[in-house]
């Protein structure tokens, strides 16, 4: 049973004010319970766990082994066992090699261009590689260009990613070859820039990064007076790589910006690393091949490691990227099998972390790395046994700096929780993994209680039909933030404006929305 909603109107809510009495000697339960009994939540369910960090004693619980779906929570079991498995010091590779002879600077045979998962190679990187080819005296390939990307399995995208955020950056093809258009390290993605013409009438000038012939711009925009309708879409068409531009931009207005997804990352990555080669004097004789294999033998020309993995930790976690969560459970599909990375396998070596770590695997449900899929199902339980057991992790340090940090104003250390819990005892004090999808949101870390005590807590609403339910979840934390051993009175959760639909998003964290508001 729910809780007896509290008797204040929801759009009176406000921090500060304790609300409920305690009836036992720390009133913990009480004034969770109080909080998870606001309106927003009517009709809805919420799976939540508070436990003393250091003892692991559980000290509230509401419906702890509700399975729900967790959104970017999965993020938490994907990043701790790619830590465990694959180690800290993890490095992707992408290599170029020749499967021929080179004579007189030129190559007799094919030039192979081989990933392995990393999600932050540049457009920059793809150059750096052609530039060493060409330092290697290659300057003529007889053969083919070809693009080894079998270290994954062909399955590009995730069980039940939905159909309309094919073209939106958070849901892009997984390659074991890709290009990231900037350092937030949206893989498979390119970013579009429309800025309006120098008078009504004239189309917007439109920028693509990085500069590429693989995506193709069907401009139907148009500079519209300084007074007129400012609203431009960026689309990329099912099965292509055309993006329109639509709408219209007023004079003088400001420059629209979208990152948009790919169709087939691996053609993508061959496609700037061609151009990268042409810009270096290395010209390639023959077409572009995808997804064959680099034959035995082959010789190594050039190579690009990735940063360690408890680097990527920040960017992963910090702005709850999807794809660096997809390319790490591929990853270690192949590490544990030897067959090409797929989600069957690298949810499976997930499964398999989580056991050895005290986690029941066997209550979870996970069928992808980030948590888009809406098959996912986690409870507060096991999220909680996960936050405990990886304190005990030699690598914890590393993945307890890259979880965001409430109210921390710098995009790589508050990530999306960079604007939430302001002016409490929680700001830069909790710490948390976020998570969102349409009608499910989860927030889940560790935070230091006004004792000292650090608690792990976990947070997970299902089936509401508000826009938000977040600042439930922070009254959770600066409740939690505020207790004693001794003493707990709950915070009231901030009240909601209402959102019109059209204005709706489904409440996705703040880094799904580029350009971020985080």
């Amino acid at each position: 049973m729910w809780p007896a909603v509290v008797a204040v109107a929801a759009a009176t809510l406000s921090w500060g004010g304790p609300a409920g009495a305690d009836t036992d000697p720390s009133g913990l339960p009480e004034a969770i319970d109080t909080i998870l009994g606001d309106p927003r939540m009517e009709g809805g369910a919420a799976s939540v766990v508070v436990a003393d960090a250091r003892t692991g004693e559980t000290l509230y619980q509401h419906d702890p082994t509700a399975r729900l779906m967790p959104a970017s929570n999965t993020k938490l079991a994907t990043s701790a066992a790619a830590m465990q498995l694959l180690g800290p010091e993890h490095r992707f590779s992408t290599d170029v090699l020749a499967a021929g002879r080179v004579r007189g600077g030129v190559l007799a045979g094919d030039l192979y261009l081989r990933g392995t998962g990393d999600p932050t190679t540049l457009a920059a990187d793809y150059d750096r590689l052609a530039a060493d080819v060409a330092a290697a005296g290659v300057h003529r390939v007889d053969g083919r260009l070809v693009a080894d990307d079998t270290r994954f399995d062909g399955h590009r995208q995730g069980d039940t990613w939905g159909a309309d955020d094919e073209s939106s950056y958070y849901a892009a093809q997984i390659s074991a070859l890709s290009v990231a258009p900037d350092t937030d390290y949206d893989t498979g993605t390119v970013i579009v820039e429309v800025a309006p013409g120098r008078k009504a009438g004239d189309k917007p000038v439109v920028k693509v990064t990085p500069p590429n012939r693989y995506v193709h711009l069907d401009v139907r925009a148009r500079t519209v007076a300084a007074d007129g309708a400012d609203g431009v879409t960026v689309e990329r068409a099912h099965g292509t790589n055309t993006i329109t531009v639509a709408g219209s931009l007023p004079v003088g207005g400001d420059t629209a910006k979208e990152w948009v997804t790919v169709w087939e990352p691996t053609g993508y990555a061959a496609a700037v690393f061609r151009d990268a080669l042409a810009a270096h004097g290395v010209r390639v004789e023959g077409g572009t091949r995808l997804g064959r294999a680099t034959p035995a033998g082959a010789a190594r020309l050039a190579t690009h490691a990735s940063m360690p993995l408890r680097e990527l930790l920040v960017p992963f976690l910090k702005l709850s990227n999807n794809m660096h969560a997809e390319s790490l459970i591929k990853a270690m599909g192949h590490k544990a099998t030897g067959r090409p990375g797929s989600w069957a396998d690298g949810t499976a070596a997930v499964a398999g972390y989580l056991r050895g770590a005290g986690v029941d695997a066997g209550k979870v449900r996970q069928v992808d790395g980030s948590g888009l899929s809406r098959k996912d199902n986690f409870a507060a339980r096991q999220i909680a046994d996960l936050l405990l057991a990886v304190r005990k992790a030699p690598w914890y340090a590393d993945w307890y700096a890259a979880l965001p940090v409430a109210c921390a104003p710098e995009r790589f250390v508050g990530g999306t929780l960079r604007s939430r819990m302001c002016d409490t005892p929680a700001a830069g004090n909790a710490r948390g993994k976020t998570g969102s999808l349409t009608g499910a949101s989860a927030l889940s870390g560790y935070v230091k209680a006004a004792d000292g005590r650090e608690l792990v807590y976990s947070v997970v609403q299902n089936n509401y039909l508000v826009d938000s339910v977040k600042p439930l979840e922070d009254a959770v934390v600066v409740t939690l933030a505020r207790s004693t051993a001794q003493k707990a009175t709950a915070v009231l959760p901030k009240s909601v404006r209402a959102v019109p639909a059209a204005e709706r998003d489904g409440g996705l964290e703040c880094s799904w929305r580029k350009p971020a508001a985080c």
